[in-house]
């Protein structure tokens, strides 16, 4: 069913009449869907970040610990971007609507890094321009993408302590509320 919705609201294939007699095409523009599935994301991270991550540890918690390799801890829970990546994989075999995840210029793991060049321009135009987003198209293989980077924002000290503290990280000075990557949101046009 919700692959069914995204398909028909993706491609406007809705019908609708106007006042006049005349059909009108209906649907969703991409950059709608995109600023509307990017504010469920957000706000499931930043609650999962702030209700549950920064309530449990690192150290505060005997009970369930917040940690990179929590399945190898019998007590481990997943960290916020784990979380992020387990969505975005389970949303990938229920849906080709579209396709999101969590990337940044300084990723602690290299598979975070930027892989083509729109996702490389928008996380470069949020990093500098904080609190926009970034939105564009582009081919990938035979399919036209509408593409957007949305700011993945420092919500917690569990973030930046996390990240700035982490072995592999390539940047040591994140603050609470600073961009530290983005979000790419794709759909098919």
């Amino acid at each position: 069913m919700r692959k069914l919705l995204l398909t028909t609201l993706f491609a406007g294939s809705a019908v609708g009449l106007s006042g006049c007699g005349e059909e009108k095409s209906a649907g969703v523009e991409p950059k709608v869907m995109t600023d509307a599935l990017f504010a469920v994301m957000k706000a499931d991270r930043t609650n999962y970040t702030k209700l549950i991550v920064k309530r449990l540890g690192p150290k505060g918690a005997d009970v369930i610990t917040p940690v990179e390799h929590w399945q190898d801890v019998d007590t481990g829970a997943p960290l916020p971007a784990q979380m992020f990546r387990a969505g975005s994989e389970a949303v990938a075999e229920m849906t080709d609507s579209f396709t999101y995840s969590l990337q940044s210029l300084w990723p602690i793991n290299k598979q975070n890094a930027p892989k083509t060049e729109i996702e490389k321009a928008g996380l470069e135009y949020i990093a500098a321009n904080p609190g926009e987003n970034y939105y564009g198209e582009e081919k990938l293989g035979d399919t036209t993408y509408f593409t957007a980077v949305y700011p993945d924002v420092a919500v917690s000290d569990a973030c930046t302590s996390c990240h700035n503290e982490h072995k592999d990280t390539p940047k040591t000075d994140f603050k609470v509320g600073e961009v530290m990557g983005g979000v790419v949101v794709r759909v098919p046009i």
